[in-house]
């Protein structure tokens, strides 16, 4: 962008967050506001032009272009919000076309996965390399594929939904209608669910001291916390996860074989002690032969993984040698 600064748009059902991003993808200032989801389209616009000019107000650089992330379905070809659930406001909308007539630049939109991967191959955890498989576990199980640069989006922009994977037949129904997808099995949400499950019966676990008998309020972080304590039942879960994990990555290497792969989301903190055994789940349960070669890395961008990602959309990676 030439020096300039860009502005990267992180959009979700209930908040807009906005950061001011350099070449060098530092985020120099953020804000946040709330997202008008369940009104009209002009509505949802509003939000989001007043999250950017907030930024845009004082003495800041010039800015080059605007970067959204925005939740899928969409087109990311011509910027058109096609119909996510948690925005119900927008149906196939041209968010980009709108955006470029409010603000008179450039304006770039894709899903917060695949726009997480690219800031991850442009200035985090994944740069210098050519092939990167990015994934971020949290809520949600998010995937992004970046190829010689560039997002892998697929025919339509409907590719690397690599959190509906199915990896149990047998498993549990996920969301999007399929059985046993990684998402239903080792998201943040579905790990303590299992917890929750697993307690049913009264038995003792320390998960119940962390949450005050209310199991309700278990997280996928409790589970880990009771597993480093050496808790029993929340380490049987963690090491199911785990499996689950190294069975799913494993096909995900013999499929596509990527230079690296990047773990972010607000569960990596949690999976970050345990990448080793995940590793070594790989042993024997994958094809292919360079496997050891292939790093598993903790992305860089944390919370600030949507702000980030959109600002990466604006640009290009630079050529690597």
């Amino acid at each position: 962008m030439d020096g300039k600064v860009v502005v990267g748009v992180d959009i979700g059902g209930t908040k807009v967050a906005a950061g001011v991003v350099t070449p060098d993808g530092e985020i120099i200032r953020q804000t946040r506001a709330p997202m008008s989801s369940r009104g009209d389209a002009a509505a949802g616009i509003s939000s989001v032009e007043m999250a950017i000019r907030a930024l845009m107000n004082g003495d800041n650089p010039t800015v080059g272009a605007i970067g959204i992330c925005s939740p899928g379905p969409l087109d990311p070809k011509n910027g058109i919000v096609i119909n996510p659930p948690n925005l119900p406001c927008w149906r196939n909308f041209p968010l980009g076309e709108n955006m470029r007539r409010l603000f008179a630049v450039p304006v770039s939109i894709d899903n917060d996965a695949n726009a997480a991967a690219l800031a991850e191959a442009r200035w985090g955890a994944g740069r210098g390399y050519r092939n990167v498989f990015y994934a971020g576990v949290g809520t949600g199980i998010g995937t992004g594929i970046v190829f010689d640069g560039k997002i892998y989006h697929g025919r339509t922009g409907a590719a690397a939904e690599g959190g509906h994977v199915g990896i149990d037949i047998h498993g549990p129904v996920c969301g999007c209608g399929k059985r046993g997808c990684i998402e239903m099995i080792a998201s943040g949400p579905a790990i303590a669910r299992r917890a929750r499950e697993a307690l049913e019966g009264g038995g003792k676990s320390a998960l119940r001291d962390l949450v005050n008998n209310d199991v309700s309020q278990i997280t996928g972080h409790t589970v880990g916390e009771a597993a480093d304590a050496g808790d029993g039942v929340a380490r049987k879960i963690m090491q199911d996860t785990l499996d689950a994990l190294a069975y799913w990555l494993g096909n995900i290497i013999d499929l596509i074989e990527p230079d690296v792969i990047v773990i972010g989301g607000g569960v990596s903190s949690t999976l970050a002690p345990h990448l080793p055994e995940i590793r070594e789940r790989w042993k024997g349960a994958v094809v292919n032969p360079w496997l050891d070669e292939i790093p598993m890395v903790l992305a860089r961008y944390g919370e600030d993984s949507g702000i980030a990602g959109a600002a990466a959309l604006c640009g290009t990676i630079p050529n690597r040698s």
